[in-house]
């Protein structure tokens, strides 16, 4: 049976989330996104529907880590002694995975087994791929993220930054590729991130419910048609999906020529230092954001309206706060630094 997804497209609302989304779908090297919002806000209709919203990936077949056969620096090692030995890697095309970690999950889930004592007795890795193989040039969705264990968190997030996933057992290690597009989501009722792993988290929105009347009955209505006819509702909206990826791969294509001036980040620097951040890590953050906001535009130069459109989401949770005080932003200081919209 064939199994319909939502479209990113008729999403209603929610576009912070729907931007933070779209900016690491163009950038992963942006270390993801955490979504934090009461339940029934579309955070999981969302992760899903921007799957289908990316254009396809070509990957080696047989391999268990779905390494680019264009890409040797980024293969695993199996897929690059293949090549050195002249062979011709098989290829396929496929629409980006989804992977799921569960909370429930263990280490050796998510990280994969290394047999030891086969490596030991007869010289060779014996690796059982784990979910970061599986999820390799994927997503990465971790529903209720605040839930799993700050261990597991800290590999998925050390995963997401290094792009490899590195195992080490008895003296023997392995190592494969892991670039993943890392979306958490979770409520914040149901308790929080400890500070050091909220920081980890490239971007951060907080969305809540629709409050306007004439929104929430545009989201039933749409909602109620496609639950009604799926098929109709997403050829209804099939060229607005295509406009939208269709931009989505020309920002990736511009990205790397996208320029900062020194004047631009030396607001980023004001910014931080103003708002009252610890460390580096939201001036770096910043400056990626407002990149591939420029790209996402079609521009090659970042200006300050990038700077003003992205901020919120690499500083909201690395404001300083009290012990159980909620994630918040002063928004007329930030304005006031920025400048008006």
């Amino acid at each position: 049976m064939e199994r319909y997804v939502y479209p990113f497209t008729a999403i209603v609302g929610q576009d912070l989330m729907k931007k933070a989304l779209l900016l690491n779908a163009i950038n992963p090297k942006l270390s993801g996104v955490l979504i934090r919002g009461e339940k029934g806000t579309a955070k999981s209709t969302a992760v899903r529907a921007l799957a289908q919203l990316l254009p396809e990936i070509e990957v080696v077949a047989d391999c268990p880590f779905s390494c680019d056969p264009e890409d040797p620096t980024a293969m695993c090692e199996g897929c690059r002694q293949r090549l050195d030995n002249g062979e011709k890697l098989p290829r396929l095309r496929r629409k980006m995975r989804v992977v799921d970690l569960p909370v429930s999950a263990t280490e050796d889930r998510v990280v994969g087994t290394l047999d030891v004592e086969h490596a030991i007795k007869r010289g060779e890795k014996r690796f059982e791929p784990g979910i970061l193989a599986l999820a390799n040039r994927g997503i990465l969705y971790v529903d209720e993220v605040n839930l799993l264990d700050d261990h597991l968190v800290d590999v998925l997030l050390d995963a997401a930054a290094m792009g490899v996933n590195i195992v080490e057992r008895e003296g023997v290690s392995f190592i494969h590729p892991a670039q993943f597009i890392l979306i958490g989501t979770m409520n914040p009722e149901e308790g929080e991130l400890r500070p050091q792993l909220l920081d980890r988290f490239g971007l951060c929105v907080n969305i809540t419910g629709v409050t306007d009347p004439a929104l929430r009955v545009e989201i039933v209505k749409r909602r109620a048609a496609f639950e009604d006819d799926p098929a109709g509702f997403l050829l209804a909206w099939e060229e607005e999906q295509r406009k939208l990826q269709e931009k989505i791969v020309q920002a990736r294509l511009l990205l790397p020529q996208v320029y900062i001036p020194e004047e631009m980040l030396l607001l980023i620097a004001r910014t931080a230092i103003e708002m009252g951040v610890d460390g580096h890590r939201a001036d770096l953050v910043m400056m990626k954001a407002a990149k591939t906001h420029a790209a996402l535009e079609g521009r090659t130069q970042v200006t300050e309206e990038d700077i003003r459109e992205t901020a919120e989401l690499a500083l909201i949770h690395r404001m300083r706060r009290q012990p159980f005080q909620d994630l918040r932003l002063d928004y007329e200081k930030l304005a006031g630094i920025l400048g008006s919209r």
